[in-house]
């Protein structure tokens, strides 16, 4: 029966180191997105409060999706551009985007586009 008692023992407690082992590293790949490539500079407001962004700078590869442009950035996430018009002529062209981002959406709300030189 002890025997029976150590090991049960023994699984909870390995069992819980496993979990809290998961949640630690876990956690870089919740919650703000400034890790990404992107490089975002917005406030955090409480979800219950429209949450109100600042200027940023995004840099990747801008691409097209019919009749929509996308930022793809060097992790590899994907970000909508608001102005087609703009984002045209930047077409397969390694860009920083200065916009902000609406986090709910994934669109980033261009406000100047340049060339980045390689």
């Amino acid at each position: 029966m002890q025997l029976i008692k150590r090991d049960l023992i023994l699984c909870i407690a390995f069992t819980a180191f496993v979990f809290v082992c998961a949640l630690a590293w876990g956690s870089p790949f919740f919650g703000n997105t400034a890790g990404s490539g992107a490089v975002l500079t917005q406030s955090q407001a409480p979800e219950s409060q429209v949450q109100q962004t600042q200027t940023a700078m995004f840099r990747g590869t801008v691409e097209r999706n019919g009749e929509q442009f996308m930022l793809r950035d060097s992790s590899g996430q994907v970000f909508r551009l608001d102005d087609p018009e703009q984002a045209q002529s930047f077409e397969g062209k390694d860009v920083t985007i200065t916009g902000r981002l609406d986090n709910s959406s994934r669109t980033i709300h261009v406000e100047r586009i340049e060339s980045v030189m390689v």
